[in-house]
């Protein structure tokens, strides 16, 4: 008994003793990152689960612990959801944190201050500067593309250029359209001078309610920014650089020699005209390549250092940034360089100083404005030079006028650039008394030089394109912008009662000032340097002008939250502007909204469902100052042609006219708007959504309406309050985010937004505005903005077929019609056509629009891809009529022309630029959806046990592609086509997009 006994006995120290080897603690180094960023997070809580050890990471992200090696770690912070991470008997483990899908509890940037997103009754969308540096944008706003229900950005392809953009349907006419910018405070009307890389944060205010405390600027949306500040911490450097090019996307494949000839001959033919102008087309081959002679494959490249860290005390962010970016056009180049300073100082408890500090220099080599019309239309039987060296000149050709350019030799004369200089910065103090009373005061603004010289020299290229006498032209436009703001707030809870009050004020200041300059006969100076004062004393002209506006402004905000359940927000902004007078000074706008979270009400306390979830509404009123100075003010203009001989003396007696008839008073543009919303998250706060209904109605558009020409004034329409403009939609937001094993994390992110735009109520009645000139022959205009339909939609006539014979046109209603010309519908049937005939053909304004963007993580790579389009909209190609002679026809033109009875019944002849088939039609008119994929991106960090021993805290590189596939049916190079509110969607020739590859790598120390 004894022996089994002790066999027991050792049988158990046996088992005891693998127990203890096998549970025996083992030291856990790694690092701690955040999933979508790969930055490393800060005091986060890294414990052994069911027990009280644990430490928290440092300013790199690292920790280091001692755990039994089959134990758990519960992993912690702030802002993200949870991890439990088996250890395994591992000794380094990286660990990547999602980010807590409960958005309710994420504080984020509104107007003047930030707010729990559960405190926000209005409509705000947020996107982390990670994102948006991800991009290979230019400009910032560009990354936003697709990322934000109910924003749209129409991009251009030219370097340096600023994105067009919309924030719920188009709202003014004659006002200014654009957004107002909010940088660190100070307003803005572009934000090109910043580098995306800069960006901490970007909110997107969408609704009246969350606008409105912006007053006067706000009628359009306003989309807030917040640069990157230092963080307490050791000294951080960053690194973040990429290279690669740019390709033209979708180009435009246009008829080759051969067949240009064939169908400038099938033209005269049509018109008449002999002798046929090549008599054998087939000799001249394939021809020139006019787009394959001027465009490229472009270079890009683009570097960011910054320098960050702070104490208890005070914190700092430097950085410096460099791009360089050529233009698909050979020649053209746009470099900007970026620097910009940031420091926050807590002298004393309660106060807090600091300062912004920016400046940028941008310089571009430009090009001929018109040089998409000449690639388009060159002719192909054109050499791009002789055998001799000299230029192939269309005259010897008997191309016409139209047609006579050698885009070389365009490319080649024509030296202009561009140079901008701006400053800009912000200063602040803020100091907190009384428990709950905190003053703050700030001043800033921007000194910004925009510069541009041209210099045309003593050349002779071809017949036509020569030139006899220099010329130099230098133009210079000075801004000067200044904000000070002054706000006292007071914050406070007692028991279940949540208050913040904000009471302000606001001073502004903008002015503008151009001189521009021009000299003939200056001499070509070898070193590139010309003078005006060496041009000729009398060849000398200098014109200049400029703007001034001034605000005065008060503003106050409550903000009540009861039990985090009831909401209630209400604000009110009274300005002056001296854009106004009388008793139109003064603008007061209001807004209220309220929410309801209905998760924390009792009842649902018990339920799985929904982790959150909130209803919210809510109204108000914003303002468009951006309107004419003082268009109350009757002009009168002297001209030669206004000069009478009467009196017995028969002299000569100078005479005047009234330049325009003027309203009595303008009144500020009004957007008023209700906005309602629902928004949660279920499953954990995996899923999160969100969903809107809008309805914004501008009251007292401005716009100019036609007078008959009778009243005898100079200008044909008077400017006035005249109408109501609606734009209604809905927005769709959701997001899904998960981890479906340590080493694998995905994010799903989707929106959809849908709006209509009407003019309503317009005071003058039916009376429409026409315009849409741009590209269109013979003077025509192809968009129309009347009662009852949306802002410049297109209009014309309908296409009914083509004529294939005489027969046809005999007893029709195009009786001066010939074989292949467009057949249009007689509307209303009185056996004529004419501008009673014509129709709504289509809206430039996209109806629908969507993004889907995803991010996967396994181990130590990362997949972004975003994709993104728009629906619903239409497209006016003006390009195939856009004909003044004998220009080049596409080769999808060539293909499907009309050429003989029978062989068309939906294109016309060649003749297509004649004047009866170049009026706008639906021909001309095409669909302008599209689908793309936004960005593509791969990522591989360097796991961090490689990178400790050199300090290095993280080494991500990175392949990228922007814009590689673009689905779309429209026969141009791209149907992102913007313009003015009345001349929107119309391409006459726009520079086209381009995909941009490049290989990158971020680095910090």
């Amino acid at each position: 008994m004894k022996r089994i006994f002790t066999i027991s006995g050792l049988v158990l120290l046996c088992f005891l003793f693998v127990n203890a080897a096998i549970a025996q603690n083992v030291t856990v180094k790694g690092k701690v990152t955040d999933a979508s960023t790969g930055e490393a997070l800060i005091g986060v809580s890294v414990a052994v689960a069911g027990t009280s050890s644990g430490t928290q990471t440092d300013v790199n992200g690292a920790f280091s612990l001692s755990a039994p090696s089959n134990a758990t770690l519960r992993v912690s912070y702030l802002g993200y959801t949870t991890a439990q991470v088996a250890v395994n008997g591992q000794t380094s483990i990286d660990i990547k944190l999602q980010p807590s899908a409960n958005e309710l509890q994420q504080v984020i940037v509104v107007g003047y201050g930030t707010q729990r997103k559960l405190d926000v009754t209005g409509s705000v969308s947020t996107v982390k500067g990670e994102e948006i540096s991800k991009q290979s944008s230019t400009n910032a706003v560009s990354a936003l593309q697709g990322k934000v229900a109910g924003l749209q950005i129409t991009n251009s392809g030219s370097p340096g250029s600023s994105p067009q953009v919309t924030i719920r349907g188009l709202g003014t006419i004659f006002g200014n359209t654009g957004v107002l910018y909010v940088v660190d405070g100070v307003w803005y009307d572009d934000i090109s001078f910043i580098n995306p890389s800069d960006i901490d944060n970007i909110s997107v205010l969408k609704d009246a309610s969350s606008t409105s405390i912006y007053g006067l600027r706000a009628a359009n949306g306003v989309i807030l920014v917040t640069t990157k500040r230092g963080k307490k911490g050791d000294t951080r450097v960053t690194y973040d650089g990429y290279a690669g090019w740019q390709t033209i996307t979708n180009q435009v494949k246009m008829a080759n020699a051969n067949q240009y000839a064939t169908l400038i001959n099938e033209q005269y033919n049509v018109s008449g005209t002999t002798p046929l102008l090549f008599p054998d087309p087939a000799k001249y081959g394939t021809g020139t390549d006019w787009y394959g002679q001027i465009l490229r494959d472009a270079f890009k490249m683009n570097h960011n250092v910054s320098v960050s860290g702070g104490t208890e005390k005070s914190n700092y962010n430097f950085s410096l940034g460099f791009l360089d970016q050529d233009g698909l056009v050979k020649n053209n180049n746009y470099k900007r360089y970026t620097a910009r300073f940031v420091n926050d100082y807590n002298p004393i408890k309660g106060l807090k100083l600091g300062y912004t500090v920016g400046g940028v220099f941008s310089q571009s080599k430009d090009i001929d404005g018109g040089i998409f019309h000449q690639l388009f239309g060159a002719a192909p039987v054109l050499p791009v030079y002789y055998a001799d060296g000299s230029y192939g000149d269309p005259s010897d050709f008997n191309l016409g006028g139209g047609n006579n350019y050698n885009p070389q030799a365009t490319l080649d004369f024509y030296n202009h650039n561009s140079k901008n200089y701006g400053f800009t910065g912000n200063a602040y103090a803020e100091v907190k008394f009384l428990k709950h009373l905190t003053f703050k005061t700030s001043f800033g603004g921007e000194i910004a030089q925009a510069e541009a010289t041209g210099y045309t020299p003593v050349y002779k290229a071809t017949l036509l394109q020569a030139n006899t006498v220099s010329v130099l032209s230098i133009g210079r436009t000075d801004t000067r912008n200044w904000i000070a703001e002054n706000t006292l707030t007071y914050d406070n809870t007692f028991g279940d009662h949540k208050i913040t009050v904000l009471a302000g004020q606001t001073a502004q200041r903008y002015k503008t000032y151009f001189i521009n300059a021009s000299a003939q006969n200056v001499p070509n100076s070898s070193a590139g340097d010309h003078y005006l004062t060496l041009g000729d004393v009398n060849g000398r002209n200098v014109s200049d002008g400029g703007s001034l506006t001034t605000a005065l402004s008060y503003f106050g905000r409550v903000n009540y939250s009861f039990k985090d359940r009831y909401l209630l927000n209400a604000s009110i902004r009274a300005d002056a502007g001296s854009q106004f007078f009388g008793s139109n000074l003064w603008a007061y706008l209001p807004s209220v909204g309220a929410g309801w979270v209905i998760s924390n009400e009792d009842f649902m306390k018990d339920q799985k469902l929904f982790s959150s979830l909130k209803l919210r509404g809510s109204w108000g009123k914003v303002g468009n100052a951006g309107v004419p100075i003082n268009p109350t003010t009757l002009t009168v203009s002297q001209d030669p042609g206004y000069t009478a001989i009467f009196g017995a003396d028969q002299h000569a007696n100078t005479g005047a006219s009234v330049v325009s008839v003027v309203p009595p008073a303008i009144l500020v543009e009004r957007g008023v708007g209700a906005d309602v919303g629902i928004e949660g998250a279920l499953l954990n706060d995996h899923l999160t959504f969100e969903a809107d209904y809008y309805n914004r109605t501008t009251q007292n558009a401005i716009f100019g309406i036609n007078i008959p020409s009778s009243v005898g004034t100079a200008s044909g329409a008077i400017i006035a309050n005249q109408a109501d403009i609606v734009n209604k939609g809905l927005e769709f937001s959701v997001g899904y985010r998960g981890q479906a094993s340590h080493d694998f994390t995905y994010a799903f992110n989707a929106n959809f937004s849908i709006n209509t735009n009407k003019v309503t109520k317009v005071i003058s009645g039916k009376n429409p505005i026409y315009s849409g000139g741009n590209g269109i022959a013979n003077g025509a205009l192809a968009t129309r903005t009347v009662e009852g339909e949306p802002i410049g939609e297109f209009f014309g006539y309908k296409v009914a077929g083509i004529f294939q014979n005489q027969s046809q046109i005999t007893g029709s209603a195009q009786p001066n019609a010939r074989p292949g010309d467009f057949m249009y519908t007689d509307l209303n049937n009185d056996h004529v056509i004419d501008g009673k005939d014509r129709v709504d053909l289509g809206n430039p304004t996209p109806k629908y629009a969507y993004g889907f963007t995803t991010n996967l993580g396994y181990k130590h790579f990362d997949l972004l891809v975003a994709l993104q389009g728009v629906a619903g909209v239409s497209v006016y190609n003006a390009n195939t009529a856009y004909r003044f002679g004998n220009e080049n026809y596409t080769q999808d033109f060539y293909d499907h022309r009309w050429h003989g009875e029978g062989t068309s019944t939906t294109y016309p002849s060649a003749a297509v630029g004649s004047t009866a088939n170049a009026a706008p039609n639906s021909f001309f008119v095409e669909s302008g959806a599209y689908f793309r994929i936004r960005t593509a991106q791969l990522g591989y960090t360097v796991p961090s046990a490689f990178l400790s021993k050199w300090k290095i805290q993280k080494i991500r590189i990175f392949a990228n592609a922007e814009n590689p596939l673009n689905v779309f049916k429209y026969k141009g190079f791209s149907p992102e086509v913007g313009g003015s509110p009345t001349n929107a969607g119309i391409d006459a020739n726009v520079y086209p997009l381009s995909a941009t590859y490049t290989f990158g790598v971020n680095v910090s120390f």
